[in-house]
């Protein structure tokens, strides 16, 4: 090993790394390399040397060929790197002299990455880039102006803004027709309409024109409801299922325990969805499976609890549904009426209710209004509620029932005007005559023409948040209206 100590003035160590000849040059203490090249050659490579190599001894290691452009000569000018990748690159292209230079291979993906400009409805090409093989390269760029960007060789690749500000630039100009670029859109969304199924009839209104709310799902609203309208068929209840299936409950049975469930729900502050799929859950076992009046309730409860899975955040617990009974079911025959609630429907818990319709519905209905109208709303609301209870309006569809209730209420709301308009027509698929049965068995329901004593809905709309929409009553339909 050498011996440790500071080197003497001028002295070069045995060994100059690249790092370390940056650093000399930069301070400029870096001398020939006399020496160290005489000290070489007193000691010359031998190949087959069997002598140990001694401490005074410096064999001077061979140069690798990738390293052939690294050199440990002072540059001439101190103020450039002598370590330049740029102009060793530069002064192989000179030898070599290549046809076009890299640079333009970046310069080309860089123009593929740039957005095409449509002028008249017809897309545009971006700006053509050329370059000479020299060692100032002149990127022409064809902008309108003609105005060449002049860049330096090692600058012309990697000055993509400059490139981006230039076709910003153009793309500002008000070469492009304005009034031909607005009847393109107007024309790109009548043909969205088109394929959207929306009636270019003049008193149809566009519900689904607000395409910015990803929340109203305005592109697949129209075919969303038209699955709903064949699973409404497919997943219905039997209508008949007091008269083939049971024997042992009856409609007021039936009745009695909805009117308990809207308590209940109430109570637990559940919401909407989740009543309307109780019901449905209990229509659809009582449909497939005879049951005895004393598990009526149990059923009930049991509907209500996968409902409450289904449709809210924080649903109750089996213990809660149990303590409403006053504990006259345990949770073990509540988890096994589960198991059996959820075999009939072969683990298919969606169906399309009543409300599933009655939003889009109210939709259509509030496109006439200059301002939405709470009280249609709520009214119409209640009138789909109040059919719940009532064992006969399983002979009608969902649909049909949702479309009655929007019907009815804008009739209770206003008689100077039909409460049927195209615009409802088209959504709802119904015409007024089709409504005319429905229609009138649910303004029964409103006026409480058979005296029912169940009370929950209508104590439920009779508060002042709902704007007691249960107090109103309508006059008598007339037959010209159907």
């Amino acid at each position: 090993m050498r011996k440790s100590g500071i080197m003497k003035a001028g002295e070069v160590p045995s060994r100059l790394t690249r790092a370390r000849a940056a650093a000399l040059s930069a301070t400029g203490q870096l001398p020939p390399l006399k020496k160290v090249a005489e000290e070489s050659q007193k000691h010359p490579l031998r190949a087959n040397s069997k002598r140990a190599v001694s401490d005074d001894t410096y064999l001077p290691h061979k140069k690798r060929a990738i390293l052939h452009d690294v050199t440990n000569v002072r540059c001439e000018k101190s103020n450039r790197s002598c370590l330049n990748p740029t102009e060793t690159q530069a002064k192989k292209r000179k030898l070599n002299k290549p046809a076009r230079p890299d640079v333009s291979k970046e310069v080309t993906s860089v123009a593929m990455e740039l957005p095409q400009i449509i002028v008249d409805s017809k897309p545009v090409k971006l700006p053509e880039m050329r370059l000479r093989s020299s060692e100032d390269v002149t990127c022409s760029v064809k902008l309108e102006d003609n105005e060449p960007i002049r860049l330096s060789a090692n600058h012309c690749a990697t000055n993509n803004d400059l490139l981006l500000s230039q076709t910003s630039r153009v793309s500002a100009r008000p070469s492009i027709s304005q009034k031909k670029v607005s009847q393109t859109v107007a024309a790109e969304k009548v043909n969205t309409y088109e394929l959207l199924g929306v009636s270019k009839h003049p008193d149809v209104a566009d519900i689904d024109a607000d395409f910015e709310d990803p929340q109203l799902c305005s592109l697949y609203a129209a075919d969303i409801y038209d699955h709903m309208r064949v699973a409404e068929l497919s997943r219905r209840p039997n209508p008949n299922l007091m008269e083939t299936v049971q024997q042992d409950i009856t409609p007021s049975m039936r009745g009695i325990l909805v009117d308990w469930l809207v308590e209940v729900s109430d109570g637990y502050k559940l919401q909407a969805n989740t009543l309307y799929l109780t019901v449905y859950l209990i229509d659809w076992f009582l449909s497939k499976n005879f049951i005895e009046r004393q598990k009526l309730q149990l059923l009930g409860i049991t509907c209500m609890l996968i409902a409450s899975k289904y449709e809210e955040i924080n649903a109750p617990h089996v213990e809660d549904f149990c303590f409403i009974t006053d504990n006259t079911y345990t949770k073990g025959q509540v988890l096994q009426m589960e198991s059996l609630v959820l075999k009939s429907t072969a683990y298919q818990l969606f169906a399309p209710t009543t409300k599933t319709f009655l939003r889009r519905f109210l939709r259509a209905a509030q496109a006439s209004y200059k301002r939405p109208s709470i009280e249609l709303e709520y009214l119409a609301n209640y009138l789909a509620e109040l059919t719940l209870m009532s064992y006969g309006f399983l002979n009608f569809l969902p649909s049909m029932i949702a479309a009655s209730a929007v019907f009815l209420a804008r009739w209770t709301l206003d008689q100077s005007n039909h409460p049927w308009n195209p615009t409802l027509e088209h959504y709802a698929s119904y015409k007024a005559s089709d409504l005319k049965a429905a229609v009138l068995a649910l303004q029964d329901l409103q006026l409480n023409s058979n005296d029912c004593p169940l009370t929950s809905i209508r104590m439920k709309y009779t508060q002042d948040n709902l704007k007691c929409v249960a107090t109103l009553s309508s006059p008598k339909l007339l037959e010209t209206m159907f």
